[in-house]
């Protein structure tokens, strides 16, 4: 019986698998290269697809392997991604993007939280969203998923705000630059783009559309706010204790829940890999293991990440898109401008006071 459990375990790993597999194909071709769209994305509309296709005709015993995937193997992609960044990209760009970063970081995800409660959100949405904005896009809602274990579909509705804002401000911000309505010499612009741009594969696209000089910088200041993400993780985690999250679950999406059967607070559960993501970024800093080798983890990270994606996308279909609403895009929206009127601002007036 248990052999029987695994084999069709494997047999869910197996379809997440060559799913994430096709999404690395596609992801290798020039159209794709060129929009600076990472297997990740390509992976989740695969899975979204197949959630609302194939999935009635294939066995509901193989859920067990897709759900391994969302939620084993991306915490394994998550500690894995930290041999992306190094403790010396911190003092490359200096203190004054690290406090710019930190604004961004803590404004954007408090904010959204709080306008997310006023628009009625369901609050794990709103803060999944908020923490893709404010740090590190798919990465980012990934970690957090698995410090609140909320539903998939949910985490799919926050990515695919990120993917939509995020590529639109790869587009936006080097057409804002090259017509004089974003100001700024190219230090700065840097600093603007790497910490308020979404996803890292965005700050990339939309850096060397602008200059070698602002890809540099940009792409610098958003590994500090990738690091920060630890701090977070650690922070949602215990906040979900606080509010009585319990498998992801929120009170506040029973309308009727009567006080006998609200959810009770429980302990905080550390996330321990986002602490070993920590570790990572240290072990990565002394510098011990070839290039070559380094570049290897992180294509395998990324199809770890590209799988944990598929997976989720797998859980998510249209009818509970139209169950979220309209509302998580438009605090999405309102997030956005925020990133960049904000970021404009503190790129060119904070941080010249800042050194």
């Amino acid at each position: 019986m248990l052999s029987e459990q695994r084999g069709s375990m494997l047999h869910g790993v197996l379809l997440i698998a060559l799913f994430s597999l096709a999404a690395f194909y596609l992801g290798d071709m020039a159209w794709a290269r060129h929009l600076s769209i990472s297997p990740m994305i390509i992976g989740i509309v695969l899975g979204m697809l197949y959630a609302n296709s194939l999935r009635l005709h294939l066995p509901a015993t193989w859920v067990p392997g897709i759900t391994f995937c969302a939620k084993r193997v991306l915490r394994i992609g998550i500690v894995l991604y930290g041999f992306r960044l190094t403790l010396q990209d911190v003092t490359a760009v200096g203190l004054p993007a690290i406090v710019i970063d930190a604004i961004v970081v803590t404004v954007t995800i408090l904010g959204g939280v709080m306008l997310g409660k006023l628009l009625r959100i369901d609050r794990d949405i709103a803060l999944l969203t908020s923490v893709g904005a404010g740090i590190c896009g798919a990465a980012a809602v990934l970690g957090t998923e698995g410090a609140i274990s909320t539903k998939p579909y949910k985490t799919a509705v926050a990515v695919s705000t990120v993917v939509i804002f995020g590529t639109l401000s790869m587009f936006l911000y080097p057409v804002l630059y090259r017509n004089g309505l974003l100001d700024l010499p190219p230090h700065a612009m840097g600093i603007m783009t790497g910490s308020t741009v979404h996803e890292v594969a965005h700050v990339v696209g939309a850096g060397n559309a602008m200059s070698k000089e602002v890809a540099d910088v940009a792409i610098i200041v958003k590994m500090i706010r990738v690091m920060m993400l630890v701090l977070v993780l650690l922070l949602v985690s215990w906040w979900a204790s606080r509010r009585g999250v319990d498998g992801g679950e929120a009170a506040v999406e029973e309308r009727n829940v009567t006080v006998e059967h609200a959810p009770k607070r429980r302990r905080i559960a550390i996330p321990w890999f986002a602490v070993l993501f920590l570790a990572v970024i240290w072990f990565n800093s002394l510098d011990l293991l070839p290039t070559s080798l380094v570049s290897w983890v992180n294509t395998f990270d990324t199809f770890l990440l590209t799988m944990a994606m598929t997976a989720l996308g797998a859980e998510t279909s249209v009818d509970k898109f139209k169950k979220a609403g309209a509302k998580p895009f438009l605090l999405a929206a309102f997030l956005f401008a925020w990133l960049i009127g904000g970021g404009y601002l503190m790129a060119k007036y904070l941080l010249p006071l800042l050194g």
